[in-house]
């Protein structure tokens, strides 16, 4: 079988553990999984001062399908509401019946895009006010194929229970351990 394949969008001010902990655990499960930055240069800073570097531009990315598009949260979450391409592959990532996973403020990108309907959804308790459905007491919540979750404190469950959905339950159980 094929490596599932996750797209990531990296902007600046993304938070940290929202990148690291799924990408991780998400790699370790054998998933091949690209950072690809919004912006011009591979190097993004996250709200934190760390810098990750990209595996490449978005704006390279070229028509290929993903099995998931996990959507970290932080102060980037508002570039990334802005970015009319990011949209577009939201809706289309739903569209196609695809995964999409989304963390902290991100859930947010999800509602911009038109295609939260009436999921179950966790978020950051800052964006309560714009997403007054949300299960703030949920740490992961998975609604057909979108996963959501609360924040850099539950990144580490939200990355295995994207692991358990897109690579598989054993994988997940695998790199619990």
């Amino acid at each position: 079988a094929l490596a599932p394949k996750v797209l990531v969008p990296l902007a600046p001010g993304f938070e940290e553990l929202e990148v690291v902990a799924p990408v991780d655990v998400l790699r370790r499960a054998g998933a091949e999984v690209t950072l690809a930055t919004l912006d011009s240069t591979l190097a993004v800073r996250g709200r934190n001062g760390l810098t990750l570097v990209a595996d490449t531009r978005w704006d390279a990315l070229g028509e290929g399908a993903y099995d998931c598009l996990l959507l970290p949260g932080g102060p980037a979450v508002a570039l990334l509401r802005r970015h009319a391409g990011l949209l577009a592959r939201v809706r289309a990532q739903d569209a196609a019946g695809g995964w999409l996973a989304a963390i902290c403020a991100a859930p947010t990108v999800v509602q911009d895009a038109g295609v939260l309907g009436g999921r179950r959804h966790t978020a950051h308790p800052s964006v309560a006010g714009e997403l007054p459905r949300a299960e703030l007491g949920e740490a992961v919540l998975v609604d057909g194929r979108l996963i959501t979750s609360r924040g850099a404190g539950t990144a580490l469950a939200f990355g295995l229970e994207v692991v358990a959905r897109v690579v598989s339950p054993a994988q997940a159980a695998a790199v619990r351990t």
